[in-house]
């Protein structure tokens, strides 16, 4: 007989509830079984875990309840807007407190992203699970608090009144690349799709029908799960389908849609485990092409991948796989979710968000150094010298005329990298969430994801205009 011992401490803040109408406690919940999801939704693991949640829900639609316990890790993701929209972003069903105190977080004694706690039918703790892969270890617990409590169990579903988002034309707009022609590629990732524009926003093809999926076929009905990153190679585009952790390649000519890399799955590997075979993609966020080669920002597995694009198979590039701000050779650097991917002058450099970070692989020497960037837990808003200087959680990153740009995401910011003077500087301010930033014909274009928009910025004179995609 599965029960708990010890009950349950509440779950109710002063912060407030989404994707509800109404506050909880857990005795409104007294004959469910109850799944407690402690998370903060820049974090690329507790994104992971959001699809073996979706399971045991429609599984078991009557007998279980989850709530989503946001104990944010950065100070952008306490705002009760900033979660609501990774609400929608992530079709996330469930309530959601908001824990910005970490009262909750504490009353449980958690202390890794994420960590779930199930709770039985009388308010008491089964236990916690901290990490990925929940399913398995979750539902047999789940069947067995059903044994147990049979005839115990409110099996009437409780209505939950979900956040909602307007129509717009884009939604969370992700990465943004340019061809040779002046044309634009934008992933309209919370579309499941990838954009052709010309510089005024026209639309001028649409690749992926708009349905979450992973199938291949004609670019009208291949389907696509949240695509970020993009690049173009002759004829081809290649798609960092994050959420399918998989490559896709379009063939632009044709028309056509494959998959070169990944299965679908979560694959893991660390420090010198898989070196020189090939591996599939983890939450593949971002791509950049040099010569023949597709390097990847494998920002589940915290690692830089790289594609052969003559045999389209993937191996490690840089990275262990452990999350930390480590530098070295390109077997011993860590990174912390890699989000951005730029080119210049034989320097791969990388936005590494969770670290708040900037850094820089040599391709010549094989070596991983941080120019910007003090930890996994220190950020902040402070331009100037790059020792100096703290970002949060920065996403996107391109390279123009010596310099780097930066979506610095969680400031709502562009942010310019001098890298001859080692200073930067604020550029763009009053975004919301920018993933993405290219330097192309004269002016700064940004994905102001949260906003669903897509900017187009002067330098010199500061005009701003938010290009209106039309179809």
């Amino acid at each position: 007989m599965l029960t708990g011992r010890v009950n349950a401490p509440e779950i109710n803040t002063r912060h407030g509830w989404l994707n509800t109408n109404r506050s909880y406690s857990l005795k409104d919940f007294r004959g469910k079984i109850v799944l407690l999801d402690f998370w903060t939704f820049g974090c690329i693991n507790c994104q992971h875990i959001l699809p073996d949640l979706k399971r045991l829900e429609k599984e078991y639609a009557n007998e279980l309840v989850v709530i989503g316990v946001h104990s944010a890790k950065f100070d952008a993701e306490k705002q009760q807007n900033a979660i609501r929209q990774a609400i929608l972003k992530f079709g996330i069903e469930h309530p959601v407190v908001n824990d910005a105190d970490f009262e909750v977080w504490k009353q449980y004694a958690v202390n890794a992203w994420p960590t779930v706690v199930l709770i039985d039918p009388y308010g008491k703790v089964i236990g916690q699970k901290p990490g990925e892969g929940i399913y398995d270890i979750i539902k047999p617990h789940i069947d067995e608090l059903i044994d147990t409590f049979k005839g115990q169990l409110n099996l009437s579903p409780i209505p939950f009144r979900g956040e909602t988002l307007e129509t717009t034309e884009l939604r969370f707009p992700s990465k943004l690349i340019a061809d040779n022609k002046g044309l634009l590629y934008l992933s309209d990732s919370g579309n499941n799709r990838i954009l052709k524009l010309n510089a005024t926003g026209q639309v001028l093809e649409v690749i992926g029908s708009g349905s979450i999926g992973f199938t291949d076929g004609p670019a009208l009905e291949a389907t696509f799960n949240e695509p970020h990153g993009l690049a173009l190679y002759g004829s081809y585009l290649y798609v960092a389908d994050a959420k399918n952790n998989a490559i896709r390649k379009v063939n632009l000519q044709t028309e056509q849609v494959s998959t070169i890399a990944g299965t679908g799955e979560l694959s893991y590997y660390f420090f010198h485990e898989e070196i020189g075979v090939p591996v599939n993609p983890n939450s593949p966020w971002d791509l950049v092409i040099e010569g023949n080669t597709l390097y990847i920002a494998s920002a589940g597995n915290h690692q830089i991948l790289r594609m052969d694009l003559t045999t389209e198979k993937v191996y490690r590039f840089a990275g262990t796989g452990r999350e930390a701000l480590a530098d070295g050779s390109l077997h011993e650097a860590a990174f912390n979710q890699p989000s951005g991917l730029a080119l210049q002058n034989g320097i791969l450099y990388v936005a590494d968000p969770e670290a708040s970070a900037i850094r820089a692989v040599n391709l010549n020497q094989g070596s991983v150094s941080t120019l910007i960037g003090q930890g996994l837990f220190d950020f902040g808003d402070e331009d100037g010298d790059f020792y100096d200087a703290l970002l949060q959680h920065c996403m996107g990153i391109t390279a123009h005329g010596g310099d780097l740009y930066v979506a610095d995401t969680y400031n709502g910011k562009i942010k310019i990298m001098n890298l001859a003077s080692e200073r930067i500087k604020t550029v763009v301010a009053g975004l919301d969430e920018p993933n993405d930033v290219l330097f192309h014909e004269g002016h700064l274009w940004i994905t102001n994801t949260n906003k669903h928009e897509l900017w187009k910025v002067n330098l010199q004179t500061g005009e701003r205009e938010i290009v209106a995609v039309r179809f």
